[in-house]
């Protein structure tokens, strides 16, 4: 029987495990009924892991997953409120736009780049909608204050509502002004599970806040999940497996390279693969300070002792589809780059029609699409990869990258220096 230890590193999200347990369990059903195999899953005693057992023509798997939790230095991330997140927004477009990240970026994909804007553009509606509509109640309730003094005035031979109506006049402006600002904006934000600008605007803003650097506490996280991956590298185990999803993807890139560095790892156990989904890693990559990344995505790219394949499709707006991370961060080795192997989802080829019009315009549906039932899995199935007897390594060992792999150089910052 193949056993095998899964650690899947989520993007940028509040919500804690028992999210991706259940969404494994509603979707590994779904593709083993359309596939024609065998899955069942039974929760582990931590709140973080579960287990899977499958069966793949007669060959029985026994699987662990466990999720690389950071959710809770998300939420910590996402308490600025209202204030913090304009102040964020400033700071956000400040980095991206001095420093030229922005402009490079558009070259490389315009999907992700729209993606990223769309908190901005939504931000600054709602900041606009609000100003107007308070601005207007303001001017009414001024104006009939203003009426009534002019009114009071006229009794006494005055030509105007005098010194004493325009004050009173002014400040029931402010008066109504502000408050009616600040209610709208509340408002909007109540609503950010359905509209995401909030969400989306501090995601960008935890990313760029160190110019690229890895926050301290990230930094931290990632030596305590080296420590854990380490030891499931000691297990008896056939393959250590990580996943990154989205922006979890750089993460999980530095954490393998963490491990390749260490001494601790031994070639003759468990092969150590690594599987990135849906990757925003130029977001990052292509920052000034983010050199550490970029040395991780150096060392992994002619890396002996690892498996790496990453997958995206032109159908997920939110991520940069089929973009060779290493190339286009431009730190590829002159020769001799083995890693990512590049391929492509295929919404459009794996996904019935019917299935493609209920997820139009459900852009973050599909960016999770990765983690989900297909309806015909070609190249890729997430849950034969995660439960399948076969390690990532022989699965794709002779697969070659996409045709459609982009791979032209496009930072203008490539320093991997500390």
């Amino acid at each position: 029987m193949a056993r095998r230890r899964v650690f899947y590193i989520p993007g940028y999200d509040p919500y804690p495990p028992r999210r991706y347990r259940e969404l494994y369990r509603k979707e590994s059903r779904k593709q083993a009924s359309i596939s024609g195999y065998r899955i069942a899953q039974k929760s582990d005693r931590s709140d973080t892991g579960w287990q899977v057992r499958a069966e793949f023509d007669g060959a029985k798997v026994e699987t662990k997953v466990d999720v690389l939790v950071w959710h809770d230095l998300v939420q910590g991330s996402m308490r600025g409120g209202i204030l913090g997140t304009y102040l964020a927004l400033i700071r956000t477009a400040w980095i991206y736009l001095v420093s030229g990240t922005f402009r490079r970026l558009t070259w490389l994909a315009k999907g992700p780049v729209l993606a990223a804007l769309y908190p901005v553009v939504m931000l600054l509606g709602q900041l606009l909608i609000a100003i107007l509509g308070a601005s207007a109640l303001g001017s009414i309730a001024a104006f009939v204050v203003l009426k009534i003094f002019s009114g009071i005035g006229m009794l006494f031979g005055a030509s105007g509502p005098g010194v004493i109506g325009t004050i009173l006049g002014t400040t029931v402006f402010w008066v109504i002004f502000l408050p009616v600002v600040v209610a709208v904006l509340r408002w909007f934000k109540s609503q950010d599970h359905k509209t995401f600008a909030y969400y989306l605007m501090q995601d960008y803003a935890y990313t760029a806040k160190r110019r690229g650097a890895y926050p301290e506490e990230i930094d931290a996280r990632l030596v305590e999940w080296r420590h854990r991956i380490e030891a499931a590298l000691r297990e008896n185990v056939d393959e250590v497996l990580i996943v990154g999803h989205s922006s979890g993807a750089q993460l999980a890139v530095s954490v393998v390279a963490d491990i390749l560095r260490s001494n601790r790892f031994q070639t003759t156990g468990p092969s150590l693969s690594l599987l990135t989904l849906g990757q925003v890693i130029p977001m990052v990559s292509f920052l000034p300070e983010a050199r550490r990344l970029r040395r991780d995505l150096r060392l992994l790219a002619t890396a002996e002792d690892v498996t790496w394949l990453d997958v995206s499709a032109p159908g997920d707006g939110c991520c940069f589809a089929l973009s060779d991370p290493v190339s286009v961060s431009g730190v590829a080795p002159t020769r001799g780059q083995k890693w990512p192997i590049i391929i492509s989802a295929a919404f459009s080829k794996t996904l019935k029609a019917e299935t493609l019009k209920a997820l139009k315009y459900r852009y973050f549906r599909l960016h999770f699409q990765y983690l989900c039932a297909f309806d015909l899995p070609g190249d890729y199935d997430y849950f034969r990869i995660t439960a399948g007897p076969m390690s990532l390594g022989l699965r794709y060992q002779d697969r070659r990258s996409s045709q459609s792999r982009i791979d032209v150089p496009a930072s203008r910052f490539t320093s991997t220096v500390k």
